[in-house]
């Protein structure tokens, strides 16, 4: 039994001789955005909640300032001259691409863009190009590449102005999208020829596209033989490319990698045990996972945080409810108070186990230690009840959820449209749906196809007619029509 070699006093002597973590990196644990969490990601949708890398959503955004944008300081600092540029660079970005649209046999478009005097800066650019990356779909990935690569070049060639590596990583992700790897390649060259340095960003855009024609590990090979790549949040790049795998669910390359790293002489450090670690148990080594573990206490290292919250995972999916208790009590015992993340990643292996009732357990455990739940908590527990057939207390726990002044995000909402149709509750999965419109919550590709599903199997062709039609009206998936009418849920 895996969990046994967690629970043995050995296991307990060895933690008490790391030294205590204090109680402010502690605090640090969890921001709500999924960066170093350790594991990285409970699994399925706290795989996507958690995730904040898609360029599609975020973009970098927050690395940008209004003096990257090319305000001066003055401006910077008055609000109507920075509203005022704003305004300016959307309607230029406007102007651009309707130019943009028009090209063609007949009509120069640099010539023309030269002619309407735009001032061109980094909020410009990315204007244009995040445009042209939400335009792309199955019929049009030909001319957006041209269209994206031909904005790209002459606003590069522009005075006072100089590509940031925002601006090359969207029209990376413009040539992935569009399946143009060759061009996607020569970008990448062009950046390190520039001396743009090679980022985490920069090797998840490139290693997500690369995964699907199986060169891969090619790639890898480059990235660490490159001397420019490198990551801010992390000392090396090795833990950079082992942490993008791990999120890439690519756990034999972070085998891989790791073994790479070793032979190039360096040291592992926490970090990357836990790694290593997730990726060990995600194969099912168990025993090298018990090894890592052992391993990184000879080396003097402590277990930090994220060390734990992998062992409370490991825990709850074996359903370990004692065990799991008796890590939280040690873990207070060597200053480390376990935190919602914690005690969510528990409850999730738990209830993914099928123990409903430790679920709740720890639940009110959760709350009496002090620590509120989160819209993620409460989803766990949601998602366990609907899966287990307790429908009666997954709406319980919604009610309750709302009462504490939680929010639902699209996966819980997602879970009670599933739990109201499993009993039969059409009607009020379909104003569930409405009800997310109405509290701008956007429900994603997977909710429409649930509702949808579950009205087939119920002979309901008529609504689910009407919920494909309610999502073509809202603009949203409209590109993935044929594939939910050909979808069936089992």
């Amino acid at each position: 039994m895996y969990a046994v070699a967690l629970l043995s006093p050995k296991f307990f002597r060895r933690f008490t001789y790391f030294r205590v973590i204090s109680r402010k990196l502690c605090n640090r644990v969890y921001n709500g955005d999924g960066h170093e969490n350790g594991f990285g990601r409970i699994e399925d949708f706290l795989n996507e909640s958690w995730k904040s890398s898609d360029v599609e959503h975020k973009v970098e955004e927050k690395g940008d300032t209004f003096g990257s944008w090319g305000i001066n300081d003055d401006s910077s600092r008055n609000f109507s001259s920075r509203q005022s540029f704003i305004n300016e660079t959307k309607y230029g970005a406007e102007r651009i691409l309707a130019i943009l649209h028009q090209d063609g046999p007949g009509l120069d478009a640099k010539a023309v863009l030269n002619g309407l005097a735009v001032r061109v800066s980094g909020l410009l650019v990315r204007e244009v190009l995040f445009s042209i990356l939400k335009m792309i779909n199955s019929a049009n990935k030909n001319r957006c590449a041209k269209l994206g690569y031909k904005f790209f070049v002459w606003s590069g060639e522009q005075e006072n102005y100089r590509h940031t590596e925002n601006a090359y990583h969207l029209m990376m992700k413009i040539f992935a999208e569009c399946g143009e790897l060759k061009a996607m390649w020569r970008l990448v060259e062009e950046m390190i020829e520039k001396g743009y340095p090679m980022t985490a960003r920069t090797f998840n855009i490139v290693i997500c596209s690369c995964r699907e024609a199986g060169i891969a590990r090619t790639v890898i090979e480059r990235f660490i033989k490159s001397k420019v790549f490198n990551y801010r949040q992390v000392k090396d790049s090795f833990n950079a490319i082992l942490r993008s795998l791990l999120i890439l669910n690519q756990y034999k390359l972070v085998e891989w990698v790791y073994q790479q790293m070793l032979a190039a002489g360096h040291c592992p450090n926490a970090l990357t045990y836990n790694i290593i670690m997730c990726a060990k148990f995600r194969l099912g080594k168990l025993d090298e996972f018990h090894g890592l573990l052992a391993e990184m206490g000879r080396c003097g290292l402590s277990p930090d945080i994220h060390t734990f919250n992998i062992l409370l995972h490991v825990l709850g999916k074996g359903d370990k409810p004692v065990a799991a208790l008796k890590l939280l009590n040690h873990m207070k015992d060597v200053g480390i108070d376990p935190s919602v993340l914690h005690y969510t990643t528990l409850i999730d292996g738990l209830s993914r186990a099928g123990n409903l009732e430790a679920s709740q357990y720890f639940f009110d455990e959760m709350v009496r230690h002090g620590c509120t739940p989160d819209v993620v908590s409460y989803t766990v527990m949601i998602t366990g009840f609907v899966a287990g057939g307790q429908i009666d207390k997954a709406q319980a726990m919604f009610a309750e959820m709302i009462d504490k002044g939680q929010l639902p995000n699209v996966f819980t909402y997602n879970s009670m449209i599933r739990g109201l149709c499993l009993i039969g509750k059409f009607e009020e999965a379909w104003l569930m749906l409405k009800e997310m419109d109405s509290k701008g919550c956007n429900p994603n590709f997977l909710v429409y196809t649930t509702l949808v599903g579950y009205l087939r199997n119920a002979g309901k062709l008529s609504k689910a007619h009407e919920v494909i039609r309610h999502m073509m009206e809202k603009g949203r998936y409209t590109h993935l029509v044929s594939k939910i009418k050909n979808y069936r849920r089992c």
